[in-house]
């Protein structure tokens, strides 16, 4: 008789901290913070200027920075360990993408005050690293840098 196999669906948690904060504050569910950079995204998308310019960014900054929260939910179904990467793989596209719309953003400037996109900056890079993490860790600590494939070092106790 064959052994069931279940896929379980879970939240993905990040655990995130400020100075003085209670461990049952400091809990933070990966879902929310994409959906909140998600909201964020498309109130910034609205600021944008109704211009050829503004418009064409403002269509990319939304397609690239609302994509992670719904792959992550894929990723939550994944229905195997590649799967899983695969559509994280996608969330740390996206959210590189979305790096480079925000710079511009900046650089031109497409607002007023772009001083605004600094939050969404800083939010980015953490999302960043919490995906590329969670992708190392589900390829079992191998990362892949360019031709380039490093493993993360094992060490056994000497004493046992």
């Amino acid at each position: 008789m064959r052994n069931p196999t279940f896929n379980v669906q879970s939240s993905t948690l990040n655990v995130q901290r400020s100075k003085g904060a209670s461990p049952q504050a400091a809990s933070y569910d990966l879902e929310e913070r994409l959906l909140d950079f998600a909201a964020n995204i498309i109130r910034l998308v609205e600021t944008l200027p109704n211009t050829r310019a503004g418009n064409h960014v403002a269509g990319q900054l939304l397609r690239s920075g609302t994509s992670p929260l719904p792959n992550h939910g894929e990723a939550q179904a994944a229905e195997s360990r590649d799967d899983f990467i695969h559509k994280f793989s996608i969330c740390l596209k996206e959210l590189r993408e979305t790096r480079r719309w925000l710079r511009l953003i900046v650089r031109v400037p497409l607002l007023k005050d772009p001083t605004g996109t600094n939050a969404l900056i800083l939010e980015r890079e953490e999302l960043i690293k919490i995906v590329a993490k969670s992708i190392r860790t589900a390829k079992g600590g191998k990362v892949q840098r360019s031709n380039f494939n490093v493993e993360r070092s094992t060490f056994k106790d000497s004493a046992a």
